[in-house]
């Protein structure tokens, strides 16, 4: 019998794994909240922003699709993004009864702002860590992503 096939194997347990990833994904998840810029808006708005800045314009379906929540949450944020000058609503030019969201100049340049003090966080704490332990964590992430996409 192999090593691996051994069902107490801290490594084959998907409940102690399930546990270990979701705590560490729920503690990162809340260190990036936690890294903000002076007077970065709340974080649905900068998910919204940073959504439509990397995908296009989207539809509020998709948007609270994209961020996990409810089409009436997600109206009031991008309410307050228009109504804040960061994002603007058009008729979808190829169905007339879609209204499609867009970010503005000042829309991108927050959302922008907010990636950047986020990414120079993440790139300080990894290199703090060996290259070794940097590889590992790239091929987890690339797992991590095809988790959340399936």
């Amino acid at each position: 019998m192999s090593v691996n096939a051994n069902p107490h194997d801290p490594h084959n347990d998907t409940k102690a794994v399930g546990s270990e990833l979701r705590v560490a994904v729920a503690r990162i998840y809340s260190r990036f909240r936690s890294e903000r810029g002076e007077g970065e808006m709340a974080e649905a708005a900068t998910i919204v922003l940073t959504t439509l800045l990397k995908r296009g314009p989207q539809s509020l379906t998709e948007l609270s699709r994209h961020a996990h929540v409810t089409p009436s949450s997600m109206s009031q944020t991008v309410n307050r993004l228009v109504s804040g000058g960061h994002a603007t609503r058009q008729r979808d030019p190829d169905d007339g009864r879609r209204v499609l969201f867009y970010f503005t100049p000042t829309g991108a340049e927050v959302a922008r702002a907010a990636l950047a003090v986020r990414q120079d966080w993440l790139e300080g704490q990894l290199a703090q860590l060996s290259g070794e332990e940097r590889l590992t964590l790239l091929q987890a992430s690339r797992i991590m992503r095809r988790l959340a996409d399936s």
